[in-house]
């Protein structure tokens, strides 16, 4: 059942990608891909999370379009409309928890880069949140469920300054955080079709933690 399916969010058409368990404890994840749009990394990501027993989905943020390199990458995520960005990524979420296998429960929300960005403006319905090298400034942060990020030592994108600054602005909200930083690796490191940036050993470590932070965050 690992498959694109509509999503209509107003009178604007997108899309989702679905996958779903064969058996499982069945809790639901969003999926918010990074700025190369939704990609084969990240229809992946649904499908290794669904062999963890997860539902999974991923709303497309570009409609169908992605980027083979940064200036592709550059333009698309600098042509994002933020308002009709966030209604179809509350859309998503909406459609994830209507599912009979989810029936409202809270649910996880894991984003890369860009999508980290946006997991972190997410809070209704939310009971868990990893976040993937992405950093924002505190008065763009509305998660109040537990967060788990992973972030690269050497990120030309994100600083370790800056992770320190989210790291204590988050917990200063008495939020609980915790944050990994993964020795010698840079941005992307989690992704496999990013050669040169990706890191198997770094990207293995922070996948089990994701996942074990799933199942305990979420009922």
């Amino acid at each position: 059942m690992n498959q694109r399916h509509p999503l209509i969010v107003g009178d604007r058409s997108a899309e989702y990608y679905l996958a779903v368990p064969a058996s499982g404890t069945r809790q639901g994840v969003l999926v918010l891909h990074a700025w190369w749009g939704l990609t084969d990394a990240f229809t992946s990501v649904c499908d290794r999370l669904a062999e963890a027993g997860f539902v999974a989905l991923a709303p497309d943020l570009y409609g169908g379009q992605t980027a083979a390199t940064r200036e592709q990458a550059e333009q698309l995520s600098s042509a994002l409309n933020s308002e009709a960005t966030d209604a179809l990524i509350k859309r998503a979420v909406a459609e994830l928890q209507v599912r009979p296998e989810i029936q409202g429960r809270p649910i996880g929300v894991v984003g890369f880069s860009l999508g980290g960005a946006w997991a972190l403006s997410l809070d209704q319905g939310v009971g868990a949140t990893v976040i993937y090298y992405a950093t924002v400034p505190i008065e763009y942060v509305s998660a109040s469920a537990s967060i788990m990020g992973h972030f690269a030592e050497h990120d030309e994108f994100e600083p370790l300054e800056n992770v320190q600054q989210l790291e204590q602005a988050l917990r200063a909200r008495g939020l609980s955080v915790e944050f990994h930083v993964y020795p010698n690796t840079q941005h992307w490191f989690s992704e496999e079709n990013q050669p040169g940036y990706y890191d198997p050993a770094a990207a293995k470590l922070a996948w089990q933690r994701t996942i074990d932070f799933l199942r305990q965050q979420l009922p």
